[in-house]
């Protein structure tokens, strides 16, 4: 008899998971056997005793994300094997064993079989960041598996996963396995960002030979967006005397490359004070501020509208316009009133490099969008490449809704 709890599908709900599809929706189950709670280990059965997975119990639309489907005997084991193998697919990609990239991500949740588990490489320290209770729980043997596997090239693990866990309630569901009565509590546990090995030594990475300070205590995400390396690097081959604007900038990624890539002119805006502060200190870091870069801390929409600069080349990296479904529609409105505002300042003949990291937009959708934007413009535009994230960021054949970043470089006319 197995140590877990069963979730027991639907004859003709059985597809999915046979098909290794990592989730397992709350309408597929027919019934539980055990009482989970959410993160718990559970194990899914057809309704004929077909055992099909094992994955976390969760208590939202999704009932359990797959991490295994074949039968775990050795559950430490079997993160073991996952993060070396996780290793082996960035040593294979030349990131690894890179002389002049030290930064990528080792877990891309789904992407490595591991749903709800981010872990990125920052030259010697890993940030480990869980989307689920359960992975969270796996923790002290996540860093045991990065041990094993990085030896003494691991400086320290931190745990940044308070603001991805408890960012909202949850609701607690258990059955009564006597009267069948389902009870819901509401629970916000609180929890603490820390080192859970070692002390932060250094925080500057190198990527593709150029220096980043990166703050994984207060950045967004882990600390710095991995996933643009490749469009960075695709970003210097257009840059090169010309006047580039760097919206959305965060910590100035794009303004660092167009900057060593000979740009005469670059331009960083964001909303947030604090990001334009990390982006003058990578651009000093690279460049010493030799005078062709200017940083402004304003509205993206202000920006266009009260900027009298003419520019070649703009880069549209926003922030996610829609965290659900339910904001779908308007993320559509907001993509297609950025881009248009982009196509209005280019200046004829510019570049144009826009992206979507909204993972409820797809590809079709966002093309959509930023067609509407052309139209709109009046401009002939047309698609020089289509872009997406890179290799240590690997989408599950299975599972193709881990293809989350979206992008276009664009010729306008």
């Amino acid at each position: 008899m197995s140590k877990y709890p069963a979730l027991i599908l639907h004859n003709n709900k059985t597809h999915a998971a046979k098909r290794f599809h990592p989730w397992i929706f709350s309408g597929a189950v027919k019934n539980r056997e055990g009482n989970p709670y959410q993160g718990d280990i559970v194990e899914v059965y057809s309704d004929g005793g077909e055992y099909l997975g094992t994955g976390h119990f969760g208590t939202g639309s999704v009932s359990a994300r797959i991490f295994s489907f074949e039968k775990v005997t050795d559950l430490n084991a079997l993160w073991t094997k996952k993060i070396k193998s996780a290793y082996a697919l960035r040593l294979a990609a030349g990131l690894a064993d890179s002389q002049n990239t030290n930064a990528y991500r080792l877990v891309n949740a789904e992407g490595d079989g591991m749903p709800g588990l981010i872990v990125d490489w920052y030259n010697g320290t890993a940030v480990l960041q869980a989307h689920s209770k359960g992975m969270h729980r796996e923790k002290e043997n996540f860093v045991a598996a990065l041990k094993e596997v990085y030896g003494k090239n691991l400086l320290a693990v931190y745990d940044k996963s308070s603001t991805t866990l408890h960012h909202k309630p949850e609701s607690l569901e258990t059955i009564d396995e006597e009267t069948g009565k389902t009870t819901k509590q509401a629970v916000n546990p609180k929890g603490n960002d820390g080192y859970l090995f070692g002390t932060a030594s250094q925080n500057t990475i190198l990527e593709n030979d150029h220096k980043f300070a990166v703050d994984f205590e207060q950045g967004q995400k882990t600390g710095f967006f991995i996933d643009q390396r490749d469009n960075r690097l695709l970003l210097s081959r257009y840059a090169a005397n010309k006047k580039v604007l760097n919206t959305f900038c965060y910590s100035g990624g794009f303004s660092v490359y167009a900057l060593a890539a000979g740009a005469s002119l670059v331009h960083s805006v964001d909303s947030s004070a604090k990001a334009v502060e990390w982006t003058d200190e990578n651009v000093k870091l690279n460049t010493g501020n030799k005078g062709q870069h200017q940083s402004f801390v304003s509205d993206v929409f202000d920006f266009f509208k009260t900027s009298e600069e003419g520019y070649d080349v703009i880069v549209l990296d926003p922030p996610a316009f829609a965290k659900g479904q339910s904001a779908r529609h308007a993320a559509i409105k907001a993509y297609t009133r950025l881009n248009h505002a982009a196509f209005k300042k280019i200046k004829k003949g510019g570049i144009v490099f826009t992206f979507s990291c909204s993972q409820v937009v797809d590809q079709e959708m966002f093309l959509g969008a930023v067609t509407a934007a052309a139209i709109e413009s009046g401009r002939n535009i047309k698609v020089l490449h289509h872009l997406t994230q890179p290799a240590d960021h690997p989408v599950s054949i299975y599972n193709p809704e881990g293809l989350y970043l979206k992008g276009l470089v664009l010729f306008v006319e």
